[in-house]
């Protein structure tokens, strides 16, 4: 008997259902996936997340990998070149939001220790199980804040979308077989 999933994962894309199965609503306390995660999702504003997922390793090879330091070194020969990167979305406002985006990110682990330290810290470090939204007074404080501290593409929807990528939010529907797997 096959596992009954969210209603969003696309059946006929398997990475799409990976992704769902593995990935999304899964705790993430490591600082490079967190920042990856962050930069994939302004880009996906406007978006799919499905679009951007198969870009996924065409955005990582893009971006070094994610490597905040090298992301943070960035220069205008560096944006030009993501700018004509086929693999990639190529909007320029994104691509500078998310070099803008590395160096803040880097300054909130400098001030709270970790990346990790920062966004867990909204919910004292336990997963919100919520379904049914697009946004929330969690994703309204923290996209408020992000965007206090000069962050790009980081309004309530993507922040929310973010929180429940990185597990901080678990919105899988209760019907799904990963909303059992996963408990605060």
């Amino acid at each position: 008997m096959e596992n009954i999933r969210c209603s969003w994962a696309n059946p006929r894309n398997p990475l799409y259902i990976r992704y769902h199965d593995e990935e999304w609503g899964v705790p993430v306390h490591d600082d490079q996936r967190l920042f990856e995660m962050l930069i994939l999702e302004s880009f996906q504003a406007g978006l799919s997340w499905e679009c951007i997922l198969n870009k996924r390793e065409a955005f990582r090879r893009a971006f070094d990998g994610f490597d905040l330091e090298k992301v943070c070194a960035y220069g205008e020969e560096k944006l030009a070149a993501l700018g004509q990167d086929p693999g990639i979305v190529r909007n320029k406002l994104k691509i500078r939001a998310a070099v803008n985006n590395a160096r803040i990110f880097r300054a909130i682990q400098r001030e709270w220790g970790s990346f990790d330290r920062y966004l867990w810290h909204w919910t004292a470090g336990k997963t919100i199980s919520e379904t049914g939204k697009v946004s929330s007074e969690l994703s309204d404080a923290v996209s408020e804040d992000l965007k206090r501290r000069g962050m790009k593409f980081v309004g309530t929807v993507i922040i929310y979308s973010y929180l429940q990528a990185v597990g901080v939010i678990n919105s899988h529907e209760e019907t799904c077989f990963c909303r059992k797997s996963i408990r605060e």
